[in-house]
């Protein structure tokens, strides 16, 4: 089937992807529950050596699939909340495959935690097989919600559907050519970058974004003082601002300019 396809090859390539931009070893986090095959296709195509299974205790569905079954990286949730708080906190991009409430309910979690800075902005794609349109009514109820004024326009830039495996693959590779991470020091958001960028681009920047710092500018930076005492990326070149920490939309798009600069 096309979306077993999919599921396979995504996280083979997003694995390579992803070590790749992070310098590190990459793994697949992924449910282990054996639902038709479709988390064996993922967890397969990664390989067991690269899986991480979080499985959820139902009585209807108590095995996990046979790629992660019995690896000593399978763990075992009793509740929903704390598997969620599992695949956000130890992930870098995120992929949504077609599903039922559940795909809903991590999908619509990932995002809220996102939308209102209660996660670090990660790439964020929701893949399909060709001709389904399974994401086609989900994307026209998002509308719906910017339409009534209950997200905002930009909210909509916080994650991508496609049904191209490539262009998924590439979502990721590209967060990560410029942009590095993020933390917030004294109430300013620092971005660590890969590379330094032009005096020329970060005027670009702050003519573009404004509208998203609530005073001063976005100024090139060294590593803070709370950065030095935990060793966090020292070495890195930065960008801080005053961010108002509530147009995490148009942080996206921000990032998405910063790593343009890398083409």
């Amino acid at each position: 089937m096309p979306l077993y396809r999919h599921i396979a090859e995504f996280p083979a390539l997003s694995t390579e992807t992803l070590a790749a931009a992070r310098g590190t070893a990459s793994s697949l986090l992924g449910d282990a529950m054996n639902r038709a095959g479709i988390m064996a296709a993922a967890q397969g195509g990664a390989g067991r050596d690269s899986s991480f299974g979080v499985n959820i205790r139902l009585p209807f569905e108590q095995d996990a699939n046979p790629v992660i079954a019995g690896d000593p990286k399978l763990v075992n949730f009793r509740y929903f909340f704390t598997r969620k708080v599992q695949f956000v906190k130890e992930s870098d991009a995120f992929a949504l495959f077609p599903g039922g409430w559940g795909t809903m309910d991590e999908a619509f979690e990932l995002l809220t935690l996102i939308q209102t800075g209660k996660s670090d902005i990660h790439p964020i794609v929701m893949v399909e097989a060709d001709g389904t349109g399974y994401w086609e009514p989900w994307q026209h109820l998002c509308e719906t919600l910017r339409d009534h004024g209950m997200i905002a326009d930009a909210d909509l830039n916080l994650y991508t559907i496609t049904s191209d495996i490539d262009e998924a693959v590439e979502v990721v590779r590209r967060f990560f050519l410029v942009y590095h991470s993020q933390r917030y020091v004294e109430d300013r958001l620092v971005l660590r970058l890969t590379t330094q960028i032009s005096d020329v681009v970060l005027a670009s920047l702050n003519n573009e974004f404004s509208d998203i710092v609530r005073s001063g500018s976005i100024e090139k930076a060294t590593a803070t003082e709370a950065e030095l005492a935990t060793d966090d990326n020292v070495d890195l070149p930065r960008l801080a601002f005053d961010f108002d920490r509530r147009s995490y939309g148009r942080l996206r798009v921000l990032i998405d300019r910063l790593n343009d600069t890398a083409e």
